[in-house]
């Protein structure tokens, strides 16, 4: 196709995929941003149903659905199926950091990996399982 005399051209890159952003659906969204605000995270909240927390490069999505409780799975939670893996510089300053918060359960303790990580699991008040993580070097 001509245009203006000029050959145009097909760019034929391929779309470059930036990040990705966990969002989870809760039923109580205040006292989820403030569980999450212990952990170190910034809020931004847009009342009645969405909110943005922070910590880092990290963000997390809350979605609000009035009385949302989510569903029973008996294989996901004798799996401890992971929510969010976040991958910190200093796993085990982090760790001592939400180990000493009343509010937060740790819910596996720091322990190295077979594949190379170290990791503990934090579990929040609406039962996501958050995996933070540092490669072993």
């Amino acid at each position: 196709q001509m245009v203006d005399g000029e050959q145009r051209t097909q760019t034929t890159r391929q779309a470059r995929l930036r990040n990705s952003t966990t969002v989870f659906l809760v039923g109580n969204i205040e006292p989820t941003m403030e569980w999450y605000k212990q952990l170190g995270f910034e809020c931004d909240y847009y009342p009645p149903g969405f909110a943005i927390l922070r910590r880092d490069g990290i963000e997390i999505f809350l979605q609000q659905q009035p009385g949302y409780v989510p569903p029973e799975d008996p294989g996901r939670s004798k799996r401890h199926a992971w929510n969010v893996y976040i991958v910190t510089d200093d796993v085990k300053a982090l760790y001592a950091e939400y180990s000493a918060l009343p509010g937060v359960k740790i819910s596996r303790q720091l322990c190295p990996q077979e594949y190379g990580m170290m990791e503990f699991d934090v579990m929040d008040l609406n039962g996501h399982r958050l995996v933070f993580a540092q490669p072993i070097r």
